[in-house]
């Protein structure tokens, strides 16, 4: 897998595929860099009048529901199902799931148009499965990664998408094989919208490749794997951010290899 997740980079930075995100307005500037900094280029548009020209141009969308109005609702629902009708893969971020009603119908109708991709974290992927049943904080975890696998699967087997599940491992859950992320650090946790990065990093990779599962692991490993190597050199949160981007500029074949513990399952 290792050398896979290094060829796909490489595609990414020869190819710098157009991301269209509708995103948080939390995270708009800093999951903009992390896309930039890998090699791709973001693109943030998010009125219902112009989201179905943008989902033409680019290679992939992200939705991200963050922070949610009416206005971002409709557009989402638009882009997606314009994405299906002409073969966009997109990826879907259920950020705070299960917190209100609001969120949780837009939640369920974009579930309907069946998401390439769903990366969230535990609380969220059990939420997704049954809004009315987990505890959120927020849009924090409040479960760890490995007790959502059941429910992520039970999503995977219901949807057909691929289920990222992040925690302190990531789990990333196709109908054929389940990857293990053991990198990252808990000062990532410190810092805001890096679940989110992780997301847009998917969808880079999910403009350059007609596997989901590759291009999920890819997106998740390598923000991890960044985050990890940002930590080594940072001294708080603040500093980490900023780290975060450089190393995944920095990121090679040499540095993957070195660093990268992923651990690949058949199901």
């Amino acid at each position: 897998m290792e050398d896979l997740i290094i060829d796909l980079l490489a595609q990414v930075r020869r190819q710098k595929p157009l991301v269209h995100n509708i995103t948080n307005l939390v995270v708009m500037n800093s999951t903009a860099n992390a896309l930039l900094a890998l090699g791709a280029s973001p693109v943030m548009v998010h009125s219902p009048s112009e989201v179905r020209e943008v989902v033409d141009l680019a290679q992939s969308l992200v939705l991200n529901i963050g922070t949610l109005s009416e206005l971002t609702a409709e557009s989402m629902l638009v882009a997606a199902e314009h994405a299906n009708n002409i073969g966009r893969p997109w990826v879907l971020d259920p950020v705070g799931a299960g917190i209100s009603a609001f969120r949780n119908d837009l939640l369920a109708n974009l579930l309907e148009l069946k998401p390439t991709v769903i990366r969230g974290n535990a609380s969220e992927i059990m939420s997704l499965y049954n809004f009315n049943q987990v505890n959120t904080k927020g849009v924090d975890s409040t479960a760890d990664s490995k007790d959502a696998i059941g429910f992520g699967k039970a999503l995977q087997e219901q949807l057909g998408s691929t289920i990222c599940i992040s925690g302190k491992v990531d789990y990333i859950l196709s109908e054929q094989h389940t990857a293990e992320v053991h990198n990252g650090h808990p000062l990532m946790t410190q810092v805001t919208g890096l679940g989110c990065s992780a997301t847009a990093l998917i969808g880079a990779f999910l403009a350059i490749t007609d596997h989901p599962f590759e291009a999920a692991t890819a997106g998740v490993s390598l923000l991890s794997l960044a985050g990890e190597l940002a930590t080594a050199r940072s001294s708080g949160p603040g500093s980490l951010q900023v780290n975060l981007y450089d190393e995944l500029y920095l990121l090679n074949e040499e540095r993957i290899r070195m660093h990268l513990n992923l651990k690949l399952y058949g199901n």
